[in-house]
């Protein structure tokens, strides 16, 4: 990396943070129909930044929901070809009452950029063309050639991107995928991320009687759907924090006991993430530490249940129907296609008589993700974030899901590469969603500096 370009970089942060802050400004929730043409507004101006940032064919990639952006440079020959790939949707902003600054009105405090998407993830879309910027700007050419694609549907599940991934094959060939959506490991530790958890998501509803009834004349002699409800849902889980579906663990790889040793020497404070939640105990699968529950083994979670009455003072109705949404997360090599199977078997083998089951699985399923920790891609992105922030990275995994990372990798058959830079605390879906402004500017220091590590490699 020449002096120039770590020079431009630094005098380049204020305008860097003003752009970044711009991009923020958009009310790209993807999930909220009336914010739609928000959304795609969102689209055409990250493209024209795109342009401004000197990636050329800048160009919206339409969907059947909301666009995807796609920029390229290609003009550097027989060196890699690396595809960048981020989103510029974000989640709702709401409860909006916590947030201490306006949601979409960036704002700095204590050294942190404050807004919805300023770690997830426009920040991290941002830093890569800062940094593409900085190259061009020092040198007139890249070391390699970059691909980038940023879509808008990555917090829905992304429904549309692999269709467009097909349509769109040929523009999108490259020798390795770079992807800047998660976290490192503690402050002033980078990390690579080598492991994701794959995602199913089901809701399940239940019926009795056809119309509420009153407890008093009805109660213990006709099915209460909510009593089956939560029965059913006890079920899933024995008390040792085991899933209960039989078969559920058939397909759970065994954790390697180096790999082991690798989790347990980075350390976990358990009684601070206690104290920071504001709890007296942590909770999940015996035998194993609270990392290896959250990054190596599947966990079932209820995200959501109703029915019935749940207002002011008391309602002695026996309702008529009620409901659930729950999730597993999975590790290599559980398919959500199988679980599903699975949790329909149990669930209807235990439904008691007298009340009726429905289960849908909804959109999202993500297939679980390992990475080849030995790729030069990995060691390349290693050197890069240990120049940019002074110290080696560590290994880790995450406990949540990104569907595209196995879309690339069953379409491009390419390595994928997380090198991700937010914080844990950066309050990623909730309210005071931040990134830290060390964590920006280094981040953009990485990208250029795992472009030149990259334009001197070879990669397989």
């Amino acid at each position: 990396m020449t002096s120039s370009v770590e020079h431009i970089l630094a005098e380049g942060q204020q305008e860097a943070v003003a752009g970044l802050s711009h991009f923020l400004r958009w009310r790209s929730v993807s999930t909220d129909p009336s914010l739609a043409g928000e959304t795609r507004d969102c689209a055409v101006w990250l493209a024209e930044e795109c342009r401004r940032s000197g990636l050329e064919n800048a160009r919206i990639w339409e969907t059947a929901g909301h666009p995807v952006v796609y920029a390229d440079w290609l003009h550097a020959p027989n060196a890699p070809t690396v595809l960048i790939y981020g989103h510029y949707d974000v989640q709702p902003a709401e409860p909006l009452d916590q947030w201490e600054s306006p949601p979409f009105e960036a704002a700095i405090r204590d050294g942190n950029l404050y807004a919805r998407g300023s770690a997830d993830d426009k920040g991290q879309v941002y830093m890569h063309l800062v940094a593409i910027r900085a190259l061009l700007q020092a040198d007139g050419r890249l070391p390699i050639n970059i691909k980038m694609i940023v879509e808008g549907e990555e917090e829905i599940g992304s429904p549309n991107l692999d269709p467009a991934i097909v349509a769109h094959l040929s523009d999108l060939q490259c020798d390795a995928v770079v992807i800047s959506d998660t976290s490192m490991f503690a402050v002033g530790q980078p990390a690579l991320n080598y492991g994701l958890r794959g995602l199913a998501y089901f809701e399940i509803e239940v019926t009795g009687a056809n119309t509420d009834l009153h407890s008093g004349g009805y109660g213990g002699a006709v099915p209460n759907p909510l009593q089956a409800l939560v029965t059913l849902l006890a079920s899933l889980k024995d008390g040792h924090g085991r899933i209960t579906l039989p078969g559920f663990y058939n397909d759970v790889r065994t954790i390697p006991y180096e790999e082991r040793l690798a989790i347990q020497s980075l350390g976990d404070d358990e009684d601070a993430l206690k104290a920071e939640l504001g709890l007296d105990a942590l909770d999940g699968e015996e035998g194993y530490s609270r990392l290896e529950r959250v990054w190596t083994r599947p966990s079932l979670d209820i995200n959501g249940i109703w029915g019935g009455y749940s207002g002011p003072g008391s309602k002695t109705v026996l309702p008529a129907s009620g409901g659930a949404k729950l999730s597993f997360r999975l590790v290599p090599d559980q398919d959500p296609a199988r679980i599903a199977a699975l949790l329909e078997d149990q669930l209807r083998d235990l439904c008691p008589p007298g009340v009726r089951l429905s289960l849908a699985q909804l959109a999202g399923s993500a297939l679980p993700w390992l990475a080849d920790r030995e790729h030069p891609a990995m060691a390349a992105a290693g050197r890069a974030l240990e120049r940019a922030f002074g110290k080696a990275p560590v290994f880790i995994r995450s406990g949540g899901s990104i569907p595209v990372v196995m879309s690339f990798h069953t379409h491009l058959h390419a390595p994928v590469v997380m090198l991700g830079v937010s914080l844990p605390d950066s309050h990623a879906h909730a309210p005071n969603e931040r990134f830290n402004l060390d964590c920006f500017h280094g981040g953009a220091r990485a990208a250029a500096y795992l472009w030149q590590e990259l334009g001197s490699s070879t990669l397989p």
